[in-house]
């Protein structure tokens, strides 16, 4: 068992004193001590477990505070821990969605135990309602500086614009070595990775809480500090973990994917439903975005087809740079998609920190990414929307 799950995690504890708790079974955890009356307006927005000491609360007023408590639309999962538990008590547990009763005396690890799996089960819940699907894109370049990572912070801005929520677009630098969205959007990355290892599976919405960095309105960023051993020390169980929650949590994920092949990489292809290869217009770009594509083609021949995207297109005024139609016969495919060249706005964004659309909103990049975003999400969106298939 590990303490990661449980930090900042917000615990309301009623009856008597469990603040001890915070710094030993429940260490990580946010711990607030209440009286009986909080239960009339503690919902799952509000808390992520409720904790009650039945020997030190009077029974006949627990009883009819948990019957009014499993009125509310969302309460959250509830431990009720003592050694003299009435039959009234456990009848009105019983009428909660995700509940527990351990007895006294239990030992830290039975209390661990107990609330590790009360909270798995809340969020196997939270996951089974969950009524929209959660859709993942992932966005690669054919070549170093391409501008794949450009793309992927416009692609989920586009996103996030289409959206009302507050939680909507989560933006995954997987470049766990040397990633630099983190840089591009003036941001601090905060997520830890390496910490994990063998615990990876006690990784929750909690703790990508904890490791997502706000961006703007509805969007969020997920990047680790940069690393030259990253790639050794994180574990693929700690990278297919924290996309699996972070599909969980937000409505699409975006992930700027390293072009060399990981121990995870096939995992996260399979598992997304749309793959962008973004190369620029140029023959060595054109030939590797096109070897790239077959070779994810015939590593994953089930999954979503790769879409290729022609990034930096410009008028051939100066320079000798393939034509479209020159372009589409090096990839031996028609392209899904073009961005405008707009070397001012790219330049001036990156060096403001923020997205290209936050300093130069009616830049050709932005307008051309919109337009790709529209048409990959409307098609997403006329297909229907089903379970999200696991990373």
């Amino acid at each position: 068992m590990t303490h990661w799950s449980l930090l900042g995690r917000r615990v309301l504890a009623i009856g008597a004193d469990l603040t001890a708790l915070s710094r030993g079974a429940l260490f990580g955890a946010a711990l607030e001590q209440g009286q009986i009356e909080r239960l009339a307006d503690v919902t799952a927005e509000t808390a992520d477990l409720l904790l009650i000491d039945a020997d030190a609360v009077d029974a006949e007023a627990l009883a009819s505070g948990l019957a009014a408590f499993a009125a509310q639309p969302t309460p959250p999962p509830t431990l009720l821990l003592g050694s003299r538990l009435p039959a009234s008590l456990v009848r009105a547990l019983l009428r909660l969605p995700v509940s527990d009763v351990l007895e006294a005396p239990f030992s830290d690890e039975d209390l661990q135990n107990a609330v590790y799996a009360l909270l798995d089960a809340a969020g196997a819940q939270a996951a089974a309602n969950q009524g929209a699907r959660s859709r993942c894109w992932t966005i690669m370049g054919a070549v170093g500086g391409a501008g794949a990572t450009t793309v992927a912070i416009e692609t989920a801005c586009a996103l996030a614009r289409r959206s009302r929520k507050d939680r909507s677009v989560c933006l995954v630098d997987l470049n766990l070595a040397d990633g630099a969205m983190a840089a591009y959007l003036g941001a601090t990355p905060a997520m830890g990775l390496i910490s994990f290892g063998p615990a990876a599976e006690r990784m929750d919405a909690a703790l990508l809480a904890a490791f997502a960095t706000p961006i703007g309105k509805g969007l969020d960023l997920l990047a680790c500090p940069r690393d030259p051993l990253a790639f050794d020390e994180i574990s693929r169980e700690a990278v297919l973990r924290i996309l699996e929650i972070a599909c969980e949590a937000y409505d699409h994920v975006v992930v700027d994917m390293p072009r060399h092949r990981r121990a995870w990489s096939l995992e996260v292809l399979a598992g997304c439903d749309e793959v962008l290869i973004i190369s620029e217009l140029t023959v060595p770009a054109l030939l590797a975005a096109r070897s790239l594509s077959e070779e994810i083609e015939q590593a994953l021949p089930t999954s979503a087809r790769p879409r290729i995207v022609l990034n930096r297109l410009a008028s051939r005024l100066f320079g000798a740079a393939p034509s479209l139609a020159e372009a589409e016969r090096a990839l031996q495919r028609k392209a899904d998609g073009g961005v405008s060249s707009d070397w001012d706005a790219a330049a001036a964004s990156v060096n403001l920190g923020g997205p290209i659309s936050q300093h130069r909103p009616k830049s050709k990049i932005v307008r051309d990414i919109d337009a790709l975003v529209d048409r990959i999400a409307g098609g997403d969106e006329r297909r229907g929307a089903g379970a999200p298939r696991a990373a």
